[in-house]
Formats: C-alpha cells, structure tokens, sequence
C-alpha cells in the first residue's frame, strides 16, 4: 500500500507502520462465485512469484465460533449480529491483514466490510453508525464488484447448496416462502452494492460470463495493481 488510510478511526499504532503488499477486494452476492474467483487468483500470483494470503468474513479465532453459534440461535439483533462482526474483522485486521501487508504479501479478500454494511443497511441499521463503526477498515488498493442479477444467480444457488436462511433474509423479511424471501432480499442487496459501488468506486466485472471470463476480467486488472510489486523467486 503506498498509504496507511482507513476509512475512520482506524487502529491504533498502525499509522506509522510501512505496508508495502497490496490489500484486494473481491465483493458480490452470496453465490456470485467470489471463492472460486479468489483460489483462482490466489494460484495465478503465486505461479507469477507473489506471496499470499486469503481472508474472508467469519474467520477470526476470536468471533468465527461464536458467530456461527449466534446465527443458530437466530435470537440476537441486528445491532448486536453488526457489532459481532466487526469484532470478527478487526480480529483479522490487526492480527492478519495488516502482518500480512508489513511483510508485503497481496492480500485478497472474499467480501471486506461493504458486505457487512450492506447486510445491516437493508436491515435497517443506520448507515453512519455502521460507517463509524467500520472505520476500523483500511482502505484497499483496489475492490473488485463482482455484479449479477438475481436471475443468475437462483441457478447457481439451486445447483451448489440451496437456498440459506440468511442469505434469503427470513430473519427480517416477512415471506414464509424461501424463493421469494430470496428473491426480494438479494434485489434489495445488489441495489446496496450498487449504492457502495458509486461511493466507494470499486471497479465492476460482470460476472454473468464463464468462470474463465470472469478470471480473465480480474487478472487484467490485479495484475496491474501488483506489477510495482518485486516478485519472488518460485
């Protein structure tokens, strides 16, 4: 990163730190195929020479646990469920992310705090509240949107693991029918991420092609990001 910025507060003792490796977002819809996308890319830079490391929401030894155990219970609020996951990203942040960047790895990550944002915006949470709260977050070198239409994405749903409780929104929204429930919460997300996409510039693939379109899409574009980067020896 050729600059520390954070979106807000940010972390202490982080200002003054150098962080030469590059932070990456991938963001999308649940099912737009962001993991392949990232294992994809993780194995390309690492053919080119580049260290790397992966990140992704709920993968923090101090909330991964008890956020799984939380989404089972379905008995916490959505201020609460917010407040959980930013404990889980900054968890991450200070103790993966950043290290990760000292040493100069590429750093790519499935969904970063615009998802989470997302999540709670369309569930009523007041977005500058939930944009103070996640200015915990640096602010990366490049956030890659991975955008699609509900249409393309209930058969890519159907065919991996079905449709998620969560992911159809039927803790907030009041449809008993898991189709539709899911239909109108992804619309409402894809039309936050458009809203996040203007704000916050990310760049836009379209992810209705091929799996090996997509990559193509995405290669051309972190392959420039990481071009100043010295590569390592295989």
């Amino acid at each position: 990163m050729t600059e520390v910025k954070f979106y807000g507060h940010g972390l202490p003792n982080v200002e003054n730190l150098s962080l030469p490796g590059k932070l990456i977002v991938l963001e999308g819809p649940d099912g737009v195929g962001r993991s392949t996308q990232v294992a994809l890319l993780r194995e390309w830079l690492e053919a080119q020479g580049y260290a790397v490391f992966t990140s992704g929401l709920r993968r923090s030894e101090l909330a991964s646990a008890g956020i799984e155990a939380a989404k089972q219970g379905h008995t916490l609020g959505h201020i609460t469920m917010a407040l959980f996951y930013a404990a889980d990203f900054c968890d991450r942040m200070e103790r993966e992310i950043i290290p990760m960047l000292r040493a100069g790895f590429v750093v790519l990550t499935d969904r970063y705090i615009y998802s989470l944002m997302a999540r709670y915006m369309v569930r009523g949470v007041d977005r500058c509240w939930l944009q103070s709260l996640m200015g915990i977050a640096l602010v990366p070198d490049a956030v890659f949107y991975l955008k699609t239409t509900v249409q393309a994405l209930v058969p890519r749903v159907l065919s991996t693991r079905g449709f998620d409780y969560w992911e159809a929104g039927m803790d907030f929204l009041p449809s008993s029918d898991y189709y539709q429930s899911y239909v109108d919460y992804q619309q409402r997300m894809l039309h936050m991420f458009d809203e996040l996409s203007a704000e916050f510039g990310f760049s836009v693939v379209d992810a209705s092609g091929s799996i090996d379109a997509v990559f193509a899409d995405l290669r051309d574009g972190i392959g420039k990001i990481v071009a100043e980067l010295k590569a390592r020896p295989v």
